[in-house]
């Protein structure tokens, strides 16, 4: 696989692995390091993944595993991806609860110890949330859900379809074995991830342990970029997921109206950056909107988004299609410049 691993075990067992993929990643490392290796428990394994970094970060590593036992490091001839390099930590997790950790984020001292608490006050519990805090340069943020005591996996995996409750969390390591990152995509394939572990769960909860996620630019999800059609490629493979698993014909319904919405949602993402995207990654991108809207069940969807203006598969034909969505979408930034407009004359 192009790898090297350098493994320095602590003696004792450890009671969770924690997962970090680590991509060029020196300037926030350390920190996130620092978390791991000053929580209140001992039983930790941190498998950290470099995958083909080009800044210091593997020396960053290397260093930490050189000094802490519990720090194991796999380095990348190549560079995957976010899924693939957690995979591979993955491989050799050996706690009874596995979780990840972004390179770029950090965990309160006491987050484990807090999770594995609430693990052993309820053994029907299979997930746990963490207490999720955005970090923006200038201000904390914590995640806008509301907490509650535990709810079935099933009814957490519906809740996540439109990010009711966040994907920030810890779950038991036979869950996580079973259903691996799924790496079908670069990016967004691991909202599937997410979403199979608590679909198998028999009950998801939350716990008080508390993760710092840093929000910036040099998100993929904040700047505009081809890999936004990623969100389809992550949409087929999480639905062929849910049909190997036998889901109820409630769920696939639910999702394949999730997809249609993210249909829609890339058209606009196309008319919106139109100035912004290469003619080659309009192109692309259009093909597979064209390859999902084609794949689409239009049966499943609801009244509203088959009737709608502006959400009608119109399946006989993709130029209509195409001149519906264009139409839709130049009424709607019409409708916000009216709207706008009104607000500032009204101000005056």
């Amino acid at each position: 696989m192009g790898e090297t691993c350098t493994e320095n075990r602590a003696e004792a067992a450890p009671l969770v692995t924690v997962l970090v993929a680590v991509y060029n990643s020196e300037a926030f490392l350390r920190q996130c390091l620092d978390s791991l290796c000053a929580q209140t428990m001992d039983a930790v394994q941190i498998v950290c993944v470099d995958d083909a970094s080009t800044d210091g970060s593997l020396a960053i590593l290397r260093d930490y595993a050189a000094r802490d036992g519990r720090v194991e490091v796999v380095a990348l001839n190549e560079n995957h991806g976010q899924a693939y390099a957690r995979n591979k930590a993955l491989e050799r997790a050996r706690g009874r609860y596995v979780c990840f950790l972004d390179s770029d984020d950090w965990m309160s001292s006491d987050c484990l110890e807090q999770a594995c608490r609430t693990f052993d006050a309820d053994d029907t519990l299979d997930a746990l949330l963490f207490d999720t805090v955005y970090v923006y340069p200038d201000r904390e943020e914590a995640y806008p859900m509301e907490l509650f005591a535990r709810m079935s996996g099933k009814a957490a995996f519906e809740a996540s379809l439109t990010w009711k409750i966040h994907g920030v969390y810890i779950v038991r390591a036979e869950i996580h074995k079973r259903f691996p990152y799924d790496d079908s995509a670069r990016a967004y394939s691991d909202d599937n991830t997410t979403r199979l572990h608590y679909y198998v769960s028999r009950q998801v909860g939350c716990c008080k342990g508390r993760y710092y996620y840093r929000q910036h630019e040099g998100s993929v999800t904040h700047k505009p970029s081809a890999r936004r059609f990623d969100y389809l490629r992550a949409n087929a493979s999480m639905k062929r997921m849910l049909l190997e698993l036998g889901a109820e014909d409630r769920i696939v319904t639910l999702y394949e109206n999730v997809r249609w919405l993210n249909v829609v949602d890339s058209m606009y993402f196309i008319y919106r950056n139109r100035n912004v995207l290469s003619p080659e990654d309009i192109d692309s991108g259009e093909k597979l909107i064209r390859q999902t809207w084609q794949g689409i069940e239009v049966e499943r969807l609801t009244a509203r988004n088959r009737w709608k203006f502006g959400y009608m598969p119109l399946r006989l034909s993709w130029r209509l299609f195409r001149m519906q969505e264009r139409i839709y979408f130049w009424l709607k930034n019409c409708s916000l410049w009216l709207f706008l407009r009104r607000k500032l004359l009204h101000s005056r």
